[in-house]
């Protein structure tokens, strides 16, 4: 299938100010891209990019003083599957991960294992190590948080989302990981689109996503905790510890934020549009 995607984001600075942007799709999916738009930016100006230390594609540029716009719109190939599940997948001993993947087992700004270690054990310890065991966290944070956009806030840790028992994707991804980081299982933090592609569509205007992928029998394997259920559409842009190596943008001085549109959609053929 294809998938349209894209955004219209506008910021204001006040002074001439050197921002990051982690906005352009994951290395590895674009090759799927089937088109996209220049990367726009209004007023003009340069930029450059270069991938960080977890592979994602950073755009570096000093914005004008003022409003700046910046966009992209696309098509990408997606397989049209859900996300895949393996519930006989295993646990991978701490002393068998390769080093690059040990990052992913502590703890990080938004997800306190040093807090949150005995209550991972309490509620998790005592279950087989594997795929299951992971979905029986995922199902714990689905159930634990309530959903609302009226809850966002962007200093809210793991621990505070278990205790407050609210938040947006964010927070479901981070508890998550956490609990997952505690029982020494490598999990780290997704940001991307996910449309409402095989299910009922979201009356709320569209946001970029966040879910977890966890490290099974030698693979990543995704868990939404929020949505708790397999998924069709997701395209990745970026992935870290947490939402900390993640954001939208780095400002090296305040900013605010005056529009924000997202969109990713299937794309319906000529014929099935012509037929329907």
């Amino acid at each position: 299938m294809l998938i349209n995607y894209g955004f219209e984001i506008a910021i204001t600075v006040p002074r001439a100010t050197p921002l990051i942007c982690l906005l352009d799709v994951h290395p590895e999916r674009r090759p799927d891209i089937n088109s996209e738009t220049p990367f726009l930016v209004q007023p003009a100006t340069s930029s450059m990019t270069y991938l960080d230390a977890f592979g994602n594609q950073c755009r570096r540029l000093l914005a004008p003083p003022g409003q700046i716009k910046f966009c992209i719109d696309g098509t990408i190939v997606d397989s049209g599957k859900l996300d895949e599940v393996n519930r006989g997948a295993r646990e991978v001993p701490v002393e068998h991960l390769p080093h690059h993947l040990l990052t992913f087992v502590l703890g990080s700004r938004y997800c306190e294992t040093d807090r949150l270690g005995q209550i991972a054990w309490d509620l998790f310890g005592g279950m087989k190590p594997g795929y299951e065991r992971v979905e029986a966290i995922c199902d714990y944070v689905h159930n634990q948080i309530t959903f609302g956009y009226k809850h966002a806030r962007s200093t809210r840790t793991a621990l505070e989302a278990f205790e407050e028992r609210k938040g947006v994707c964010r927070d479901f991804a981070h508890l998550m990981i956490a609990f997952c980081r505690c029982l020494n299982i490598p999990a780290r933090y997704v940001n991307g689109y996910l449309g409402d592609i095989g299910v009922p569509p979201d009356p709320a205007a569209m946001d970029f996503s966040a879910w977890a992928e966890v490290y099974l029998e030698n693979r990543w394997y995704t868990f939404d905790a929020r949505h708790n259920k397999p998924r069709i559409g997701r395209i990745v842009v970026a992935r870290g510890r947490d939402a900390t190596d993640v954001p939208l943008f780095n400002s090296f001085g305040p900013h605010t934020l005056d529009t924000f549109k997202v969109w990713t959609d299937e794309v319906v053929a000529e014929t099935q549009a012509a037929s329907a």
